[in-house]
């Protein structure tokens, strides 16, 4: 209904053929200009509606999905579609009110990411137009929480009821015709902060988040998903293989990247707390423990953490190498959280797994330093930024260690046309010498997925995991490679075997070579090559940010990286150096 003594207009209208919208991952998010025409004897009048989008949404695959059970899986016009989010982070916390291009650039950065959801977390505030018309636009699903936090609230006072009642009407109905609002939250944390005060996690379940804002989000025939609380579901809140967790089993509670398996997640609403590094800019600025996050009277920092994780990930002493070595300790660190996230959700994204979507905590630091941002305030893009973004590419190549059952190769084809590609799969000793190749077409149908046995792929028990360790190591690397047909770079994967912590040589040790690409000054891109393994490989151009980085360069390889203007430095002709964790110091990009 429209305000008082407003005319209300209410009517169907059925389209045929409509062209619908998808998150950018699987398909386009096609929006139509929509225009009412009101005609008298006057004449005619047009009032602009804006642009809308058309989909269907389902919580699950069917009518016996239930939510609180089996997780959130979300079905956007009856294809399924893993979630991949980051919780939001405003460009601009303080004013909260943004440069449009800044919000449009970091907004951006996430659909580069792969990532096809956003959640606005309950201790936020709600965004602006601008922000959900961008989503709308980018094809990126928005979770919504209301925003009610970690309190109990006096719903048994009528006023606050009524407030309360009034907001969330107001918020849906604004919301409502969005194709990119998927989910809509009640709460964060209410649940879950009653059931850890070992109080009857039933007091955290109140009638307005269970049944009061459901019926609202029906009134305004919103069809995203409800939500009571983040998280919920099971007998306790926080149980993670029951409705959604906010999962913290890695990273947060510092449990084994293996507890990832036996956790069974079902969906993280929120997940992979860790103090990702920034570039040396702003831990030049802030020191190396610079907003490092930390839980109210916890003994520990995030910092402290991700020392745990890189004392088990490359068998090093983190105070101790802290101190002797501190760039070696960065480097490592900005290596480590990258390659633990994209191990976790490589395995969530298999066709066998519970989960169907992660929300990571959170994508841009709201103050200098190593916070949980994949973003740094400034909005550059950290290299936990990049490991994750290959991770979680449409079309993404990964291999999941099964243990005695070997080491499988995953393919996914999220977009919505069929992929044919030409897989290899190779073995090589000492980081570089070729021991066995082996390689195929693959081909996957839209939104699917293959999985591939290596020994199968070799043709052959080679013992490629060195699990059962019959012998001496016969091989110490293993590099799986994805192309398109026209020769185009896909996806790679470089897995070593045995001792993870990089072995450092020089340049001509490694064969590592790095030329300006063509282009006008300055350089447009950067040509890499390298007769060795050499990982982690970073490039530091003034004025100018690598379209990929912190990515690993396979024995023999040559690859091109295109480079763009960095809105946070000045650009510097022709300047530029190269780093990695097998490199000893840096190496000039030349000529």
């Amino acid at each position: 209904g429209g305000a008082a003594g407003a005319p209300t207009i209410s009517g169907e209208l059925t389209i045929a053929d409509v062209a619908p919208w998808w998150p950018h991952t699987h398909g386009t998010p096609a929006l139509h200009r929509a225009t009412l025409v009101l005609t008298d004897e006057t004449g005619s009048t047009e009032i602009d509606l804006g642009r809308v989008g058309f989909r269907s949404l389902a919580p699950g695959a069917g009518p016996a999905h239930r939510v609180e059970v089996d997780g959130l899986d979300l079905h956007v016009n009856g294809v399924q579609v893993f979630a991949r989010g980051a919780v939001w982070t405003p460009p601009d916390p303080i004013t909260l009110n943004p440069d449009p291009a800044e919000l449009r650039a970091t907004v951006l950065a996430a659909r580069d990411a792969g990532l096809n959801m956003l959640r606005i977390p309950g201790t936020t505030h709600y965004e602006s137009s601008a922000f959900h018309d961008l989503c709308d636009e980018l094809g990126i699903l928005v979770w919504q929480d209301l925003m009610f936090a970690n309190l109990d609230y006096p719903f048994s006072d009528p006023e606050f009821a009524q407030a309360a009642t009034e907001e969330v009407d107001a918020v849906v109905r604004a919301l409502a015709w969005r194709p990119s609002l998927a989910v809509v939250c009640g709460n964060s944390e209410v649940e879950q902060q009653v059931a850890m005060m070992g109080l009857d996690p039933a007091l955290g379940r109140g009638e307005f988040f269970g049944e009061q804002v459901p019926a609202l989000l029906a009134r305004a025939d919103c069809d995203a998903v409800h939500v009571p609380s983040a998280p919920s579901g099971g007998t306790r809140p926080f149980v993670p293989d029951r409705g959604v967790a906010n999962w913290f089993g890695v990273g947060g509670y510092g449990r084994p990247v293996e507890d990832v398996r036996a956790a069974g997640v079902r969906f993280a609403s929120e997940c992979l707390a860790f103090a990702n590094v920034p570039d040396e800019a702003v831990v030049a600025a802030v020191g190396p423990r610079g907003g490092v996050p930390r839980d109210a009277g916890a003994s520990w920092d995030f910092a402290d953490v991700r020392d745990g994780y890189l004392r088990r990930r490359f068998g090093v002493e983190p105070d101790e190498l802290r101190v002797e070595d501190p760039e070696r300790y960065l480097e490592l660190s900005r290596a480590l959280t990258g390659e633990v996230m994209a191990t976790v959700f490589g395995e969530w994204r298999r066709a066998d797994s519970p989960c169907h979507g992660g929300i990571v905590l959170w994508w841009r630091d709201v103050a200098p330093g190593a916070g949980w941002g994949l973003l740094d305030h400034r909005g550059g893009r950290k290299a936990a930024y990049h490991h994750l973004r290959r991770a979680l590419a449409p079309i993404a190549l990964w291999i999941v260690d099964e243990g005695l059952g070997g080491l499988r190769i995953h393919v996914a084809n999220d977009p919505p046309r069929p992929l044919s590609a030409w897989l290899t799969l190779a073995l090589h000793r000492d980081g570089e010498h070729p021991v066995d190749i082996a390689g195929r077409t693959i081909a996957v149908a839209p939104h699917a997925a293959l999985e591939i046995d290596a020994e199968e792929m070799l043709g052959g028990f080679v013992d490629v995991g060195h699990h059962y360790r019959f012998g001496p190591l016969s091989h110490d690397l293993v590099v799986a490679r994805l192309e398109a047909p026209d020769g185009s770079l896909l996806g790679q994967v470089c897995r070593t075997i045995g001792p993870a912590l990089p072995e450092r040589h020089d340049a001509a040790g490694l064969g590592l070579r790095a030329t300006w690409g063509p282009g006008p000054e300055p350089a447009v891109s950067v040509i890499l090559s390298t007769r060795r393994l050499v990982r982690g490989v970073r490039l530091h151009v003034p004025g100018r940010r690598p379209l990929d980085d912190a990515f690993d360069l396979a024995p023999g390889e040559t690859r091109v990286i295109g480079l763009e203007r960095d809105p946070n430095r000045p650009v510097e002709a022709a300047t530029g150096w190269v780093t990695a964790l097998e490199l000893h110091g840096r190496i000039e990009i030349g000529t």
